[in-house]
């Protein structure tokens, strides 16, 4: 497993499991299956387990601690998102990043994953009332005091990554960043890489949207919120499967599954940018897995971004009231 440098001297393997498909925002999970997926990743030497203390409503976190059981826990790199504000039903009720709800936040983390400590600590979005320096503060008196080791940021402009940065040295910016959402190449990765932040990445398949896995006629299982998400309906749908068709036949022309085209285009935007793979399967781990061993030509990149151009996308990566909510795209 090759590695990569994010910010503040953190080393982590060259792709990262993200966790939150296992406990319910795309459907049921097999919580057997999850469980060997995370296995199955440590052992090729992954290192790097994200979640949140939100997914699953603490489910996430629990599911990690079993699955870590009897490892050794300094050869896991765990990334924990705070701060999600949800009712009985999952609703979203906003935001919450006052220092002392930090503070509460990471003790039961703490309890839900049975350690000592968290590797990264990130508020799951910024909140708009509250100043980001007294919550990466917060993050930094539980650095001081050995709770937490690194501090992260999610879905943050690059102002606020700037101004994070000067209260305490951040890691890594968890943002979206795939083939068909590359809006951090503006002003966003320009700012990390001044200031040697990391990217960690999610959403390197447009959640699924480029896998090479969907189609139009599957289904939607009860509580896949990808339902009403604007790039999963109607004629959004249809132009965006026919940019991963495109994308199809590249990659069949190099040998490679689209799945494994998409997180090597994401491999290849730099040595600091990781790729986090939400697989909930073994085998769909092991393909993307796989992507690492895909090496691109500069004809090879100008094939992908001809048959995906910037920008090419129909429908917004979030709903209307989400995506306003998003300190990335102010």
């Amino acid at each position: 497993m090759r590695r990569r440098d994010l910010g503040n001297d953190l080393t982590v393997s060259a792709l990262g499991l993200g966790c939150m498909g296992m406990s319910g925002p795309y459907g049921p999970a097999d919580r057997e299956e999850s469980i060997a997926t995370i296995h199955a990743a440590l052992d090729a030497g992954v290192t790097l387990l994200d979640t949140g203390d939100y997914y699953g409503m603490g489910h996430n976190e629990m599911l990690i601690r079993e699955a870590l059981r009897g490892r050794r826990r300094d050869d896991v790199v765990i990334s924990v998102k705070f701060g999600a504000q949800r009712d009985p039903k999952g609703a979203w009720l906003g935001i919450d990043a006052r220092p002392q709800a930090v503070k509460t936040f990471v003790a039961y983390t703490l309890q839900r994953l049975g350690t000592e400590y968290v590797d990264i600590y990130r508020p799951g979005r910024v909140d708009p009332a509250v100043p980001i320096e007294e919550t990466v503060g917060a993050i930094a008196d539980l650095v001081d005091q050995g709770y937490v080791r690194h501090v992260g940021l999610s879905e943050a402009g690059a102002d606020t990554v700037r101004r994070a940065h000067a209260v305490h040295p951040v890691a890594d910016l968890q943002i979206e960043y795939s083939l068909i959402s590359r809006g951090i190449e503006d002003r966003i990765l320009p700012t990390c890489r001044e200031l040697g932040v990391g990217i960690t990445a999610y959403g390197v398949l447009g959640r699924g949207l480029i896998s090479g896995h969907w189609s139009k006629d599957r289904a939607v299982l009860r509580g896949d919120f990808r339902s009403f998400t604007p790039r999963f309906q109607g004629e959004n749908l249809d132009h965006n499967l026919g940019l991963a068709e495109a994308l199809r036949g590249v990659a069949e022309a190099l040998g490679t599954t689209t799945a494994q085209l998409a997180i090597a285009w994401v491999l290849s935007r730099g040595e600091g940018i990781v790729p986090l793979v939400g697989a909930r399967r073994r085998d769909r781990l092991e393909e993307a897995l796989a992507a690492l061993d895909v090496e691109l030509s500069p004809e090879d990149l100008r094939a992908i971004e001809e048959a995906i151009p910037r920008g090419s996308a129909a429908g917004t990566r979030y709903g209307r009231e989400a995506m306003e909510s998003l300190d990335s795209e102010r």
